[in-house]
C-alpha cells in the first residue's frame, strides 16, 4: 500500500502543476512521456507484433524443413558381430559399418541413432517407430548353425512369434519402414545369412515397408559379389543413400500437396531396380512376388552365370594378398605360399630345432614349410593365422601347375635364407646347408591334399630328395586313399567327439563327423608312417580320454603326437585365452592317462619347449630300443623304387626308420633339447606367429 500510494502521489504531481512553482528538467521530461503515451503504447505493440511474427516466420521454416528433412535412422546393430561360426568377420566389423552409415546420413542433415539390439524393446520402439518418419536400419550377423548372436536372440525371437501371433495382427508394424544388411559366409550354404534373411522376412509379414533390397556381405571372398564384405557393405550403403535422399524428396512432395489440398499415396517403399524383383528369395518362398516363377527362374540363371565365373577366379584376391604378405608369407602364383619357420632360424644359429628333429630328425634349418594350398575346409579356434587364408570345400580356382609351385617354393625360401648371410650368430655352414632344402612341411597353412595335383608335386619332391610331410584336417578321405606315398602322413585329431569336433575345427562340410572317421579309416590302410595330431584345449577337449583311445583303434596311426594348444593372442577369430594353455605338465598327465588304455603304445619322445609328447606304436621299439628318426636316405631309395616300378614295389614303414638319440627320449633330462645345440633363453620375448 505504501507503495501504490507513492506511485499515486506521483502522478498527482504530474498533473497538477499549480502544485509546484518550478519543476526540474527530469518532471519536465516525464509530463512529456505521460502527454504523449498513446504514441509509446502504438510502438510498443508494434515491435511485439513485428517480433512474434518473426518468430512465427522462422517456426513455420523450421517445420517445413522438419516435414521434408526428418527421417530419423536407427541402426540396429550387433556389437557382438565378431567372428562367429558361420561368419569370419572381426569384433568391429558391424560397428565399423554402423559407424560409417551413421556418418553418411549425418551429412544429409538427418539424425541418426545406433543402438545395440540387447537394448532394443521391440515391444516399444518398433510400435512407436511406426507412426513416425523413422527408417530403422538392421545390420545383422548370422551365428553358428543359423542362429542369432546372444544379444540378439530376444529381438529375433519376439519378432519371430509376433510374426505368427494372431494378437498383433498382420498390420501390426504398418507405417514402419526399414531395410536390413546381412553378414554371413557363403560357404555354410545351409544357413548363409540366415538372420538377416529372417529379420527381413518376419518384418515384411508384419505389414512393414522394405525401402531397399536386403544387402548381403560375404565374408567368403571367392564368392563375395564385390570381392569383400567390405565392398558388399558398400555397395549397398550407396543404394541406400540414394534411396533415403528420394524419400526425403517424397516427403516434401507429399507436404506440399496437402497444403494444396490434393491427396497424397503413399507407395509401400518397396524398390524396383533394373528389373529385379525385390521379394525375398527362394528360402522365403512363402512370401508372394509378382511373377514369382520367373524371378526364381532367373536367380537360378544368375547364380549359375556367376558360379561359372568365379570358376575362373584366383583364390588369392588383392586384398588377400595384401593380408598375408604383411604377415611374411611368400605368395606363389594364384593359391600357394612358402613362409621361414621361426624354428628354421633357431637351428641356423645353433639354438635348437623344433620337436620334428626332436621326434624324427629332420634338421630344422634345411626345412622349408609351404602349402600348394592356401585354402582349408575348417576353420579351427586355435589357427595360428587368424583365418586369414582364403576357405573351401572343393577345388573351384584357378590351378597353377606343381612345377611352377615347387619351383618358386625353393627359390623364394632360398632368399629367406640369404637374409640371414652374416647376421650376428648365424653358424657358416648352417647357412650353407639351409640354401639347399632336405625336407618339405606341407603344413604352412591350409588343406595340401585339395590340390588336385598334389601327388605330381610329391613326386617333384622326391626326385629331388627332399623329405614330404604333409598334414591333413581328416575331411578328405578320397584324397588320403589316392595319395601317393610320403615320407609322414599327418592327420589332425582335434576332437573326440562329434560336438567337441564342431566347436573346435569349425568344420565346413555338413557330413563333416562322417567324413572324419572315414579318413582315419583311410589312414589304416596307408603302408608309409602315419601320424594322429592332437592339439590339446583346456577346458574343450581335453576330458575326452576314453573316446581318443577308440580313435586310435580305428586309425591304427604309427605315432600320436599330443601338443599342447599355443596361444597366438586375441584374434576375432578365436575366443580362446591364456587359461585354454595346459601346461607341460598337464599334457605329460593326458599323455600318461592315454597310453594307459592303449595296449600297443607306449611315450617315445619329449620335446619340452614345444610343449609336446610323441607315442609311438610298440613296433618301433627294436631290443629295447626306439626306432622313431627316420633314414632319409634310405626313403628316398625307397620311393624312387615304387615310381620306376609303376607302384609294384611297395614298402612300409618299418623299412625307414632309425635309432632314436637317448636325448630325445621321454624322461631324458634333456626333455627333448639337442645337447649338440645351445640353449638360448630370449628376455622380453615378444610374440611370434610362425613356426610348424
Amino acid at each position: 500500500m505504501r507503495q501504490l500510494y507513492t506511485i499515486l502521489s506521483i502522478v498527482i504531481c504530474f498533473l497538477s502543476p499549480g502544485l509546484h512553482s518550478s519543476h526540474s528538467a527530469s518532471e519536465n521530461y516525464a509530463m512529456y512521456i505521460w502527454h504523449n503515451r498513446f504514441y509509446v503504447y502504438a510502438a510498443f505493440a508494434l515491435a511485439l507484433t513485428l517480433w512474434v511474427s518473426f518468430k512465427m516466420i522462422l517456426k513455420k521454416v523450421h517445420w517445413q524443413k522438419k516435414d521434408s528433412a526428418l527421417l530419423k535412422l536407427n541402426i540396429n546393430t550387433i556389437k557382438k558381430g565378431c567372428y562367429n561360426g558361420d561368419t569370419g568377420f572381426t569384433p568391429t566389423t558391424l560397428q565399423g559399418f554402423a559407424k560409417q552409415l551413421s556418418a553418411d546420413v549425418r551429412s544429409l542433415d538427418l539424425a541418426t541413432e545406433v543402438i545395440d539390439m540387447k537394448d532394443y524393446d521391440p515391444d516399444d520402439q518398433l510400435a512407436d517407430e511406426c507412426s513416425s518418419k523413422c527408417v530403422s536400419v538392421f545390420l545383422v550377423s548370422t551365428y553358428t548353425d543359423g542362429q542369432p548372436t546372444d544379444n540378439a536372440e530376444w529381438f529375433c525371437k519376439w519378432l519371430e512369434e509376433a510374426s505368427t501371433d494372431f494378437r498383433y495382427g498382420r498390420t501390426y508394424l504398418k507405417g514402419l519402414r526399414y531395410a536390413v544388411f546381412g553378414l554371413g559366409n557363403s560357404l555354410y550354404a545351409a544357413h548363409y545369412n540366415t538372420v538377416g534373411k529372417n529379420v527381413d522376412k518376419w518384418l515384411w509379414m508384419l505389414s512393414a515397408s522394405r525401402i531397399l533390397t536386403r544387402g548381403e556381405g560375404d565374408c567368403n571372398v571367392a564368392k563375395s559379389i564385390h570381392g569383400s564384405i567390405q565392398a558388399d557393405f558398400l555397395a549397398w550403403k550407396v543404394k541406400f543413400l540414394k534411396r533415403l535422399r528420394d524419400l526425403c524428396q517424397d516427403d516434401d512432395n507429399c507436404c506440399r500437396k496437402r497444403k494444396e489440398g490434393t491427396s497424397c499415396i503413399q507407395t509401400d517403399g518397396q524398390e524396383v531396380e533394373e528389373g529385379k524383383n525385390t521379394a525375398l528369395d527362394n528360402n522365403n518362398s512363402e512370401i508372394p512376388s509378382d511373377g514369382g516363377q520367373v524371378a526364381k527362374r532367373s536367380r537360378k540363371v544368375a547364380r549359375k552365370n556367376q558360379e561359372g565365373k568365379e570358376e575362373r577366379r584366383e583364390m588369392i584376391t588383392p586384398a588377400l594378398r595384401e593380408a598375408l604378405s604383411r604377415q611374411g608369407y611368400k605368395l606363389i602364383g594364384s593359391h600357394s605360399g612358402v613362409k621361414l619357420c621361426r624354428w628354421t632360424k633357431s637351428m641356423l644359429r645353433g639354438r635348437g630345432g623344433c620337436y620334428k628333429h626332436t621326434f624324427y630328425g629332420i634338421q630344422s634349418h634345411r626345412c622349408m614349410e609351404t602349402t600348394p594350398s592356401l585354402a582349408c575346409a575348417n576353420k579351427c579356434v586355435f589357427c595360428w593365422r587368424h583365418h586369414t587364408n582364403p576357405v573351401g570345400t572343393e577345388w573351384r580356382w584357378k590351378m597353377d601347375p606343381a612345377e611352377k609351385i615347387l619351383e618358386e617354393a625353393l627359390e623364394k625360401h632360398q632368399n629367406m635364407i640369404r637374409q640371414f648371410r652374416g647376421v650376428p650368430g648365424v653358424k657358416s655352414d648352417r647357412y650353407e646347408e639351409g640354401l639347399t632344402a632336405q625336407h618339405c612341411a606341407l603344413s604352412l597353412v591350409g588343406e595340401p591334399i585339395m590340390y588336385p595335383e598334389i601327388n605330381r608335386f610329391v613326386r617333384l619332391l622326391h626326385s629331388r630328395r627332399i623329405s614330404s610331410f604333409l598334414v591333413t584336417n581328416a575331411q578328405f578321405p578320397e584324397e588320403i586313399r589316392t595319395l601317393e606315398p610320403v615320407t609322414q602322413l599327418y592327420v589332425s585329431v582335434d576332437a573326440s567327439t562329434k560336438d567337441s569336433l564342431k566347436k573346435i575345427d569349425r568344420p565346413l562340410f555338413k557330413d563333416f563327423w562322417t567324413r572324419f572317421l572315414d579318413s582315419l579309416k583311410a589312414l589304416a590302410e596307408k603302408r608309409q608312417r602315419t601320424v594322429y595330431r592332437l592339439t590339446l584345449v583346456k577346458a574343450w577337449n581335453v576330458e575326452e580320454i576314453t573316446a581318443y583311445s577308440e580313435l586310435v583303434a580305428l586309425g591304427q596311426p604309427d605315432f600320436i603326437e599330443v601338443k599342447g594348444v599355443t596361444y597366438c593372442g586375441e584374434s576375432s577369430a578365436s575366443s580362446l585365452t591364456m587359461a585354454n594353455i595346459p601346461w607341460h605338465q598337464e599334457v605329460v598327465v593326458f599323455v600318461q592317462q592315454l597310453v594307459n588304455m592303449l595296449t600297443d603304445y607306449e611315450i617315445a619322445c619329449e620335446h619340452e619347449h614345444s610343449n609336446c609328447l610323441l607315442i609311438a606304436h610298440k613296433k618301433f621299439k627294436v631290443n629295447g630300443k626306439w626306432h622313431t628318426w627316420i633314414d632319409y636316405d634310405r626313403f628316398q631309395d625307397l620311393a624312387r623304387a615304387y615310381q620306376e616300378s609303376g607302384g609294384e614295389k611297395v614298402f612300409s614303414s618299418s623299412d625307414y626308420t632309425a635309432q632314436t638319440p637317448d636325448w630325445a627320449l621321454f624322461g631324458a633330462s634333456e626333455q627333448g633339447f639337442d645337447p649338440a645345440e645351445t640353449r638360448f633363453q630370449r628376455r622380453n620375448k615378444g610374440k611370434d606367429l610362425s613356426g610348424c
